[in-house]
């Protein structure tokens, strides 16, 4: 990954983010936690 690519994605994930908390008071990054959370927990029973 070029330098040039990593910095247009991190300037996409943190418009995103700042787009959610504006928008739905950061409800999407809840339930993305929420699912993640259950991921790992996922994970580590496979593990």
């Amino acid at each position: 990954m070029t330098d040039r690519i990593a910095i247009y994605l991190g300037l996409i994930i943190a418009a995103l983010i700042a787009l959610d908390l504006f928008l739905r008071n950061g409800a999407t990054l809840v339930f993305l936690g929420k699912e993640m959370f259950e991921f790992l927990e996922w994970l580590a029973f496979w593990r």
